[in-house]
């Protein structure tokens, strides 16, 4: 059996292959990496039976087959990165009487359904909230959300990071004969069109090497660094691989290669546009934490439960940014406006085995001091994963930062935008500290603050700082603003 009847099916085989492809991923992301497959070929799905965890800029998550049947090819691997569009495994229907009900010739009913492409009861299943209604007895002959329609196709090509020993010798020849003289490329990311067009290029007429022939901002880069100035007439050639040193592999002189991907670069692009776009100003103060540290223990013994100092210093934030809120604002740098938010949404900057993130405890200026702190530690216990859901990745108002864990004394940390200023905790230390008049060792703790300065001056950065800090150096004194 030939490779492109064993995939597409087109050509009456006994099994029909369907592919499942990476569903449009919203709020404008194109792209997203493959973490890990959750079945191998050869395994039997049912369907909305998750299959493969991605993770986009948001957040991971898992997807669902839109189809049942058996897994009969995986078209990338764990740690590529896949675009909107993109075929990500094929599904074989498996049992009897089924590919006889999706056969071409089946009858009107299925002429029909073919000749529409989709139904309004498709079993296929969307990306934001998973799950399907339950498939109709012909929901097979229609296109399902995230598949291929079943008209005659081409087999999709391996994945670029994975190239196959020997090449197809030829493609469909339904699909060669509609390309024009001059090829037009696939191009799925606006961001390679864009980068295309900054360097005076056209993508969709470079030649692409990533799955399906697509252009991928690899291939611009190269064009870009060859000195390509004008769009070829000429229909390009598709190697491959690029013959470059790929993620991760070490070249001859010992250095290796890692890609920027997924939530790595999503972090780079947004930290690159906070110091690009906002004027900031840092202001920061040594605070005596020893009474802090006190009030913590006396809390304790007398409730019989545990207290972050993380959550009461979280508690003092909340109280601060209730007094001084233009704080609590962002920049809308469309509408050129300062946005005071009613409510305050904090953020806890976190490291995680995916990278940096800040996942947002919402309401935190209506939660008692008991409801703080157990959202504060069922975020701090999530971070060990990094798996947070979309909306626990949004919605901040003003960042915590806490980098003492990490043994440093203080930093001048870049503000989450649109957020307009972010509070940053260094390490507790024993040192020497003047008390009444007398030199005594004391737990001192280095605060530093950052600002967006279109949104305020020094003013009331330096108000909202000291409030903190007369609070971590006397905690009785939050008692009227409580």
């Amino acid at each position: 059996m030939s490779a492109e009847t064993s995939v597409s099916g087109a050509a009456g085989s006994a099994t029909n292959a369907r592919d499942f492809i990476l569903p449009d991923l919203g709020e404008g992301l194109t792209e997203a990496e493959l973490i890990s497959w959750l079945v191998k070929v050869g395994d039997e799905v049912h369907v909305d039976q998750m299959v493969v965890e991605v993770e986009s800029a948001k957040s991971v998550v898992e997807l669902p087959s839109p189809f049942a049947g058996r897994i009969e090819a995986l078209h990338a691997n764990a740690g590529d990165t896949v675009s909107a569009g993109q075929t990500l495994l094929s599904v074989a229907e498996v049992g009897p009487g089924l590919s006889a009900d999706v056969d071409a010739g089946a009858g009107p009913d299925s002429s029909e359904a073919s000749a529409s492409g989709s139904g309004s009861d498709s079993g296929g299943a969307n990306l934001i909230g998973y799950g399907t209604s339950e498939p109709k007895a012909r929901s097979m002959k229609q296109r399902s959300f995230g598949a291929k329609p079943s008209s005659p196709s081409v087999p999709s090509p391996p994945s670029a990071a994975t190239p196959p020993a020997s090449e197809p010798t030829a493609q469909s020849g339904a699909v060669s004969s509609a390309e024009p003289a001059a090829e037009i490329s696939p191009v799925s990311s606006p961001i390679v069109r864009k980068l295309a067009k900054d360097n005076g290029l056209s993508a969709k007429h470079l030649p692409g090497t990533g799955p399906g022939g697509t252009v991928t901002r690899a291939d611009v880069l190269k064009a870009i660094e060859s000195g390509t100035t004008a769009v070829s007439t000429a229909a390009p050639t598709r190697p491959v691989t690029t013959g470059s040193t790929s993620a991760g592999e070490e070249s001859t002189s010992g250095d290796t290669r890692s890609a920027i991907t997924g939530l790595r670069k999503v972090v780079s692009e947004r930290l690159t546009k906070s110091r690009q776009e906002i004027p900031e100003a840092t202001i920061w103060l040594d605070v005596d934490a020893t009474e802090l540290l006190n009030t913590k223990r006396t809390l304790e013994a007398r409730t019989g439960e545990k207290y972050s100092l993380l959550s009461l210093v979280a508690r003092f934030v909340v109280a601060g940014l209730k007094k001084f809120p233009i704080i609590n604002s962002s920049i809308d740098t469309e509408a050129n406006e300062i946005v005071t938010h009613g409510g305050i949404n904090l953020g806890l900057a976190a490291q995680t085995p995916r990278g940096l993130m800040v996942p947002v405890v919402h309401g935190a200026d209506q939660m008692s001091l008991r409801q703080l702190r157990d959202s504060v530690s069922e975020t701090v216990g999530k971070a060990s994963t990094g798996k947070f859901s979309s909306q626990e990745l949004t919605g901040g108002t003003f960042t915590l930062n806490n980098y003492g864990v990490f043994g440093v004394d203080g930093s001048a940390p870049i503000i989450n935008l649109p957020e307009i200023a972010m509070l940053g905790l260094g390490r507790i230390k024993e040192r020497p500290w003047v008390v009444n008049g007398e030199l005594s060792v004391r737990k001192v703790m280095f605060l530093s603050f950052v600002f967006d300065h279109r949104a305020c001056d020094g003013a009331e950065p330096s108000q909202f700082l000291t409030f903190v800090a007369d609070c971590i150096e006397n905690p009785i004194s939050l008692l009227p603003e409580l």
